[in-house]
């Protein structure tokens, strides 16, 4: 059995009329004994993780499975170990480095 890191896309849907277009992008941990296999079982898995909640003003919010956009080999699971990676090209760098800044600050705030 191998180990290989998926991306799946979901489109989050919240309330009814405008809403500003959200989509979630997770990295999947996916076990299999080939690379075919890897990539079905992590649109299995996407489908699985399909969620619907109410926000705080009692709107449904879907998490919809959109497809799996990559699945990457993982050689070996080390310290240290590179498990996936993406390069960006975005037309306003400040504009780009300003959004990743926020998205770090909110994230490593979720978890203290």
């Amino acid at each position: 059995m191998n180990w290989y890191i998926a991306k799946l896309v979901y489109q989050v849907i919240s309330g009814v009329g405008n809403h500003t277009p959200q989509f979630d992008e997770q990295l999947r941990l996916i076990r299999a004994d080939e690379y075919g296999w890897a990539r079905e079982k992590a649109s299995i898995v996407g489908h699985l993780l399909e969620y619907k909640c109410k926000n705080s003003v009692g709107e449904e919010v879907v998490w919809k499975f959109v497809n799996v956009v990559d699945v990457v080999p993982l050689p070996s699971l080390e310290d240290g170990d590179e498990i996936y990676s993406t390069t960006s090209e975005p037309k306003d760098v400040n504009e780009y480095l300003a959004a990743l800044s926020v998205k770090t600050e909110l994230i490593f705030n979720q978890h203290q």
